[in-house]
């Protein structure tokens, strides 16, 4: 099984090299597993282990339990009350 660190950087290897530093500059860690006991510390620290040195890693975890729980569904469910969110829709044929 593959740990969130190399999830992260498959991820963002798979992105424009030019998007690159953005992405690892504002990882948001979110979620009820993010709550596990040093989560975030962990994941820096192998990030930072697997990162180029010249990237500038940021992790962004809100501090607030509910918030981090939830921030998930919280994003989601703006997303879908949007009034444009139909025409971000990928069909099949796409």
């Amino acid at each position: 099984m593959l740990g969130v660190s190399h999830v992260v950087t498959t991820s963002v290897g798979m992105c424009d090299i030019d998007i690159r530093p953005g992405l690892y500059g504002s990882v948001i860690v979110a979620g009820g597993n993010t709550l596990i006991q040093s989560f975030t510390d962990r994941l820096n620290r192998e990030l930072s282990q697997k990162t180029p040195p010249s990237m500038r890693l940021k992790l962004i975890a809100n501090n607030t339990t509910v918030e981090r729980r939830f921030s998930s569904w919280i994003g989601g469910s703006i997303l879908a009350s949007l009034g444009t969110f139909q025409q971000m829709w990928i069909s099949k044929q796409e």
